[in-house]
Order: C-alpha cells, then structure tokens, then sequence
C-alpha cells in the first residue's frame, strides 16, 4: 500500500471583507475535500482599497488597490496562494505570478435592487440610482439620462442602508458576490447583458500563485474550468489593450460555443453619451489575440477620443 504523501501547508492570503472570506474559504473547502493532506490557513491582509472608503476607485488608482499588497506577500514567500474576484485584478499580473487556476464562473450579470421598483425601466424621471462602477454609471445613463447615479462604496449592508437613508431608487451589484454570501432574495432581477454589459472577470475567481511553484499549481489543477479561463482570457486581453480597469467605462463578455469563443465588449463616455460596442468570435486557442483585435476595432471607431477625453479628467 503506497505511503500517503507528507502534509502540505498552505497560506492562503485573502481580503478581510464578508466576501473575500466567503470566496477564500470556498476555496479552502475544495482544496482540503480534494486533497486531505492539505492544511490551508487563511491569512488576511489589509490592502490600500480597503482602507479608502469613501473616494470613488477611479480617483485613487483603480480596482489593482484591491490586490496590491496581497500580490507583495506572494512575491515574497509570506502567503502561497491568493484568491481574487477576477474583477478586481488588472489585465497584467506582476512578473514570477501567474493564474493558478480559474474555476467555474458564477453568474457574470448585474443584480437590480430595490424596494420600490420592479426593474430600471420602471423608475420614474429623477430616480436616483447607487453604483460605484463608472461602467455602470455609463450604461445606466446611455439607457436612462433622465436618471442620477449617485457614487457608492462600501460592503452589502453599507450599501444597503445608504439606500434608505439617501433615499435611492434602486442599487446595481454583481450578482455573483450577493449570491457567493447567500443574499441571492435581496435583488429583484438581473440586468440583461443588452442593458449592462458586465465588467471584465465579472463573476470569476482568480487563484493567484507564484509561477515557480509547480507543486501548488499541481493541486490547483483540478478547480480550473476551462471554459471559464478562455472566456476571461479574451475578456482580459480587451482590458489590456485599452489599459484600462475601473478607472474607464469599458465592459466586455466572452462566451463559449462548442470550441469558439465569441466576445461582445464596449466602450463608453461616463455620460453614457457615445457608447460604442461590438462583438467579435474566434477559435479558443486565439482568445488573447480576439481581445485585442476587438479592442482595436473599437478604438479605431472612436473609443480611442474617449478614452483620452477621459485620461484628462483623472488624477
């Protein structure tokens, strides 16, 4: 009888936030139900996003300020292993770490919030609508410019009470998160990706390792869904192109049919103005290069002005 293998230790660096934890742990259920020789020990870390509350991320950096630090303790050898919403990770990840694995995705689309009001179509003229995504923002008011979009941080709860208390509309929030804390009954609908087409990662988790640990990546192996790495890959590789994150209104979605990855992106002022999308399908092995093609075909038809107009009115 083969002797079972030696234990193996991993830490497992994560956000402190409800559902940063929930993810983590998630994760730590998989790892340790697949492999019971692994010990994974959560290992929270502070990063720069948490500690900015009340700025809107456009102005200090970007959703990269939500894995900032995290990455630094992978880099250097105080955590192993780190679990991201795929949203929050810049297009580029930092050199010596890469994507372990990608599991299956939950649901990519917009949950819709609210107590008074069955749906966005239904709020009436003046309606005031909480986000803190300048994606968001643009799409809500390319449908809807007779409403305000007022800018929101914070978790679930927080969110949730400003609502009452700024006496809003309606809130927009990832599907995925809500229903990764089990508070799938607290929206009324979700949003169609013809009315809000979702950020980047949207819905994905990203496992993030060293690159020169091939043990590790060995028992990762098992939670890496294929189908969901090749959508985000393309999606990811439209973010590169146009350098952008939360910093821009840009959103895009890949979907795969058979072995072909079809990807609709778009790009939009913040006033929801001029908002230009396309679509584009391609082999899976030719994801990257998909993204990239798309996000030149929407530059080339007026994304790059916007995108300039912007980068001039941010810090």
């Amino acid at each position: 009888m083969p002797a079972p293998p030696p234990e193996a230790k991993i830490r497992l660096g994560t956000r402190g936030s409800a559902l940063a934890l929930a993810q983590s742990r998630w994760v730590k259920e998989q790892l340790t139900g697949r492999h019971p020789h692994c010990r994974v020990e959560l290992v929270v870390i502070k990063t720069t996003g948490d500690t900015i509350r009340d700025v809107p991320l456009a102005q200090v950096g970007g959703k990269g300020l939500f894995i900032k630090e995290i990455e630094e303790a992978l880099l250097s050898g105080q955590v192993d292993l780190a679990v991201h919403s795929l949203k929050d990770m810049p297009a580029q990840v930092p050199a010596g770490l890469m994507l372990g694995a990608v599991p299956a995705r939950e649901d990519h689309r917009d949950a819709f919030i609210s107590n008074r009001y069955p749906n966005l179509k239904a709020i009436p003229a003046g309606g005031r609508i909480g986000t803190g995504s300048l994606r968001r923002q643009a799409q809500i008011l390319h449908l809807r410019p007779d409403l305000e979009v007022v800018p929101l941080r914070g978790n679930v709860d927080t969110r949730l009470k400003k609502m009452e208390n700024l006496g809003l509309a309606a809130l927009i929030l990832a599907a995925a998160g809500l229903n990764r804390l089990g508070l799938g009954q607290v929206y009324r609908g979700l949003l169609p990706e013809t009315e809000m087409l979702p950020a980047v990662g949207q819905g994905a988790l990203g496992l993030e390792v060293r690159a020169e640990d091939r043990r590790l990546l060995e028992l990762l192996a098992f939670l890496d869904h294929p189908p969901s790495r090749v959508a985000v890959t393309g999606e990811r590789a439209f973010l590169a192109r146009l350098e952008g994150g939360c910093r821009v209104p840009v959103a895009a979605l890949g979907r795969m049919y058979g072995d072909s990855l079809t990807l609709e992106a778009l790009i939009c002022d913040p006033e929801g103005k001029r908002c230009l999308r396309d679509r584009a399908s391609g082999p899976e092995d030719q994801a990257w290069s998909l993204g990239t093609e798309l996000a030149d075909r929407l530059l080339s038809q007026g994304g790059r002005e916007i995108l300039a107009a912007l980068s001039e009115t941010l810090p």
